[in-house]
């Protein structure tokens, strides 16, 4: 969110593929180019790839028209742990569904809450209500942690230098976007399980006793071959 003169107010949502990027020269828009802004010492441009358009942009007036456009999160950084653990056992759903929602909570996402599971050390398949309240408290702990890391450590680059080629996996993280990779506690291979255009990153022995998750897809598809734990999947692997 951008605020401007005479209480107008642009919001931007970058979703999965939209990013900016700062030129100091200006720069000719191509097929990826959304918007473009003009400034005295240079240029930002608004690009979204792929073939899937879901970047947008709104030009509002006024605190209630701007308030419209926000989801309710919690911000967690601001929270308490009651608080927290209201919002998240509101209503029963998958942990990595109810923090990825940005009606529970704000600014995690997809990257963030595998890092924050994997902190915490939970099953993203768990149900939130559930959890034990030693959980909940661990969970709230390894979120704000984890934001807070992630804040710092962003803030700081950005500082250094316009931050291009902006992506989710970072090879910092513990087990987004590292499937197959170890795992930075324990060794094991990081496993992943993959819904609709995200997916699930892992420990399976850090976070869920051992126990191999599968999505809907692959149970289906290979019903009573699809192991059911981290042994028996290395123990097919290597009689391959």
């Amino acid at each position: 969110m951008v605020g401007l003169e005479d209480d107008l107010f642009l919001v931007i949502h970058l979703m999965i593929a939209g990013r900016f990027h700062w030129k100091e020269k200006p720069t000719k828009p191509n097929r990826q180019t959304l918007a473009t802004f003009t400034f005295p010492s240079g240029t930002l441009t608004l690009t979204e790839a792929g073939s899937k358009k879901r970047a947008s942009m709104y030009f509002v007036r006024g605190e209630s028209a701007l308030a419209a456009h926000d989801p309710g999160g919690l911000e967690v950084l601001d929270a308490d742990l009651e608080s927290f653990k209201a919002r998240l056992t509101v209503e029963n759903h998958t942990l990595k569904r109810a923090l990825t929602d940005p009606h529970f909570f704000s600014g995690i996402g997809n990257a963030y809450s595998d890092e924050i599971l994997h902190a915490a050390g939970l099953s993203p398949l768990k149900l939130t209500k559930r959890l034990e309240d030693s959980e909940i408290r661990h969970l709230y702990e390894a979120t704000k942690e984890t934001l807070r890391f992630w804040m710092e450590k962003l803030c700081l680059e950005a500082k250094q230098s316009f931050p291009e080629k902006v992506t989710a996996f970072r090879e910092e993280m513990a087990v987004h976007g590292r499937y197959g990779k170890p795992c930075p506690r324990c060794g094991k291979p990081v496993q992943r399980i993959v819904y609709a255009a995200n997916e699930a990153n892992y420990c399976a022995t850090c976070q869920t006793g051992g126990r191999l998750l599968a999505d809907r897809a692959l149970s289906r598809l290979l019903k009573e071959d699809w192991p059911r734990t981290l042994e028996e999947l290395e123990q097919r692997r290597s009689d391959n």
